[in-house]
């Protein structure tokens, strides 16, 4: 008998990602790093806890059976979250420290990908497809 893989509704994702999006334009607009935190440990709590506060408050608004919505691989997400929290938190420390360069090229790099996600192409899964595809012809030889 196979497992069923895990998914996520995409509504939630991309509830996600515009959370990110719009955490990031909150933080350079109000000067306050603290916004960062927001997407950060919501991120870190769904990496360590399979818990993302975010998505459980966006579930509560569909309106549809959670199965009747397009699924994202959930494996594919973690993976994506995992860059997200990690340039977030880069961002975040960054501009904490005042090394403010860094922290917006950390931030613009989350918001960047998170709002290319919005419109349709997924960089995370771009790279993870090429990391496997590195591994597998590696494998090979």
């Amino acid at each position: 008998m196979s497992e069923i893989p895990r998914s996520i509704p995409r509504p939630l994702v991309k509830t996600n990602q515009s959370v990110i999006v719009i955490s990031v334009l909150l933080t350079w607009l109000t000067q306050s790093e603290w916004i960062l935190l927001i997407p950060f440990i919501a991120g870190l709590s769904g990496i360590l806890f399979g818990y993302n506060p975010i998505m459980q408050l966006a579930k509560k608004f569909l309106k549809k059976p959670m199965k009747s919505y397009i699924p994202e691989d959930w494996e594919q997400q973690q993976f994506n979250q995992k860059i997200a929290v990690l340039c977030l938190g880069a961002g975040f420390v960054s501009f904490l420290l005042g090394w403010n360069t860094a922290g917006y090229v950390f931030t613009i790099m989350v918001a960047t990908a998170a709002f290319i996600a919005i419109l349709g192409f997924c960089i995370g899964c771009f790279i993870l497809y090429q990391w496997k595809q590195y591994q597998y012809r590696r494998a090979q030889h």
